[in-house]
């Protein structure tokens, strides 16, 4: 599919790059982006839930009085989980929420969002950026000439830009993100997916070109 390329002005260059129906124009698979999803946010738990249980609160191990002629209910020592103080009983333990997946499930997962992107029309091309000194008002300009600054966006670099960083992460509604970083839950939780020209030509494989 061929996507126009716009200047930082938000104007057409009337250049256009091609990006490849292998990827961008396959029939989403909805399920594998679930997967996906729910893999990325079990791994941001850390599992480090914890209660005590009797053998770990405080509190002496004697049996509270004799068992017999007393009238009332056995008891044992104080750390009973019925008890104030005592321990818990079936309490979280730590652990891990991991979710293991295949690669080629990920891998659909990604090229299904994107093909949701391209099919939403979701999906603009910018000129490389390249800032002289970091300025979050001069990039939230440029967000605002492509007509996106009001959407949620990631904005997709080739490769780290210092001042492009900085200048963007003041910004709430935007991610800015290495290509090689871009991930399923960051494609389908933003509105708009930002490229620059030079990450768009990557995704089409025409790497030389972008590196010249």
């Amino acid at each position: 599919m061929q996507v126009k390329v716009f200047n930082i002005q938000g104007q057409e260059t009337g250049r256009t790059v091609e990006l490849p129906e292998e990827i961008f124009g396959i029939e989403p698979n909805d399920h594998a982006i679930y997967l996906a999803v729910k893999q990325y946010l079990a791994a941001q738990r850390q599992g480090t839930h914890k209660v005590k249980t009797r053998a770990e609160v405080q509190g002496a191990s004697r049996k509270l009085h004799k068992q017999k002629g007393t009238g009332g209910s056995r008891k044992g020592n104080i750390r009973n989980p019925l008890y104030k103080g005592g321990g818990t009983i079936f309490g979280p333990k730590p652990h891990k929420y991991e979710v293991k997946l295949n690669r080629k499930v990920k891998d659909l997962a990604k090229m299904s969002a994107l093909a949701h992107k391209a099919k939403e029309n979701a999906i603009v091309i910018v000129e490389d950026v390249t800032l002289d000194a970091p300025k979050t008002k001069t990039f939230a300009g440029i967000l605002n000439s492509l007509k996106v600054g009001e959407k949620k966006s990631i904005f997709v670099l080739p490769e780290y830009n210092e001042n492009v960083y900085v200048s963007s992460r003041n910004i709430p509604s935007v991610l800015t993100t290495l290509l090689s970083d871009v991930n399923t839950y960051d494609i389908v939780n933003s509105e708009v997916l930002v490229l620059t020209e030079g990450a768009a030509k990557i995704f089409a494989g025409n790497e030389e070109e972008a590196a010249a």
